[in-house]
């Protein structure tokens, strides 16, 4: 049940852009992890979503111009904490405000919120330009005392970081069982129990109430389906914080969908051409 593939893929000629461009494509089937590299990029995906179909449909829409080259093979379940700590996840730092780091790092810098994230495969550390860029809205929110819903909250970085800055309650809605059980491990790690956890996808919302600010981190098909969902779960006047999609059409396409129900765009951020959208709830 802990069994990945690892999918490599050597890109020739290789630049950032080919990578994070390749990287959103294959997050659309499922993929959770990737590790780009001045050669191309390495990406995990579950076992069970593993498809070498939709893995050949990702590189026949590749739009760069460049040679592909791919191979994959499984790596059985194991203490993934132990190889990010070991491989991939280091200390970092957002907005000179946060610090992201393993309960196994001892050279931590040091920061007005320090969040402690033991990632087990789950998407989320904080490294990736989607996740970094909701912190820094976050911490140009104000936070106390709102309610916050974190839609498919990965490791549960965002809904922890609400909750320091004194939002409540908070929710985190994961649909991924592993993801899920991340996120708890999380929260216990960061001495937050009063954030509300729920195994699900958007139908989880109808037991939640709405909120003063709606957060949306997953990727452009999943939000362009979900957003009438979303906008019954944000109160009149309440923030809309969305990423996992690229600067361009993807955001022309988001905004003009929540502004069907009445969620206009506020502003726009971007970063390595990932973007985020924060939009304000007004009455239709």
């Amino acid at each position: 049940m802990n069994d990945y593939y690892e999918v490599r893929l050597d890109l020739n000629p290789c630049s950032e852009d080919a990578t994070d461009l390749l990287a959103g494509m294959l997050a659309d089937e499922a993929y959770e992890s990737f590790v780009p590299d001045e050669n191309g990029l390495t990406a995990y995906v579950r076992k069970e979503s593993y498809s070498a179909d939709a893995l050949k449909s990702v590189l026949n829409d590749f739009p760069f111009d460049c040679i592909v080259t791919a191979s994959s093979k499984i790596i059985e379940g194991r203490d993934w904490n132990a190889e990010w700590e070991k491989n991939y996840f280091q200390p970092i730092v957002i907005g000179d405000r946060v610090v992201i780091h393993s309960s196994f790092h001892t050279d931590i810098p040091q920061a007005e919120y320090d969040i402690v994230i033991d990632p087990k495969m789950a998407f989320g550390t904080g490294h990736h330009s989607t996740t970094s860029q909701i912190v820094a809205a976050l911490l140009d929110t104000e936070l106390v005392g709102k309610s916050v819903i974190d839609m498919g909250t990965g490791t549960g970085i965002l809904a922890i970081l609400a909750a320091m800055r004194g939002a409540s309650p908070v929710t985190g809605i994961e649909i991924d069982p592993f993801a899920y059980e991340n996120a708890i491990e999380n929260i216990r790690l960061n001495g937050h129990s009063d954030i509300k956890l729920i195994n699900g996808d958007a139908s989880a919302l109808d037991s939640v109430a709405p909120a003063d600010i709606f957060i949306a981190n997953i990727n452009r098909n999943v939000i362009l389906a979900d957003l009438g969902n979303y906008a019954a779960k944000l109160k009149e006047g309440g923030t809309m914080l969305l990423s996992g999609f690229y600067e361009g059409d993807d955001c022309e396409m988001i905004a003009a969908e929540a502004a069907k129900y009445g969620i206009k765009l506020a502003d726009t951020t971007s970063d390595n051409h990932w973007a985020c959208l924060k939009l304000i709830k007004r009455a239709l």
